[in-house]
């Protein structure tokens, strides 16, 4: 699975996810680094078709409202180490890439991963 990671989550996770055989890119590596807007991270995302991993809710809206980006997956655990981010990644990294073979709104908590199902019109609930 392809993944594009935004800046407020470490670029370990980029590292994490290729060495469990993924392709993944951190904002640090695109040319503005992490000064990347967010509309460029959805074009790049979408024109690789990759899931933006991040935890900015403005992402989620414009999924929501707009569509864009296509694939999305919110971690919503609140401030956690690094190192906490990381196991909880590896916990549920099967069950991650599972999710988005029905959905591509996900969203991954301390405790819970929601999956927001597609609509038969191809959005999300």
């Amino acid at each position: 699975m392809k993944f594009l990671i935004d800046a407020q989550l470490p670029a370990r996770l980029a590292r994490f996810l290729n060495g469990a055989g993924h392709d993944a890119l951190h904002t640090s590596t695109l040319p503005d680094g992490n000064r990347t807007t967010d509309v460029r991270v959805v074009e790049v995302a979408d024109g690789e078709g990759r899931v933006v991993i991040t935890k900015d809710r403005d992402f989620r809206d414009g999924h929501l409202l707009l569509g864009s980006p296509r694939r999305l997956l919110i971690v919503a655990t609140g401030n956690i180490t690094n190192a906490a981010l990381l196991a909880l990644f590896e916990a549920n990294l099967d069950a991650i890439v599972d999710a988005f073979g029905e959905a591509d709104f996900v969203e991954l908590g301390a405790e819970m991963l929601v999956v927001h199902r597609r609509r038969d019109d191809g959005s999300t609930r």
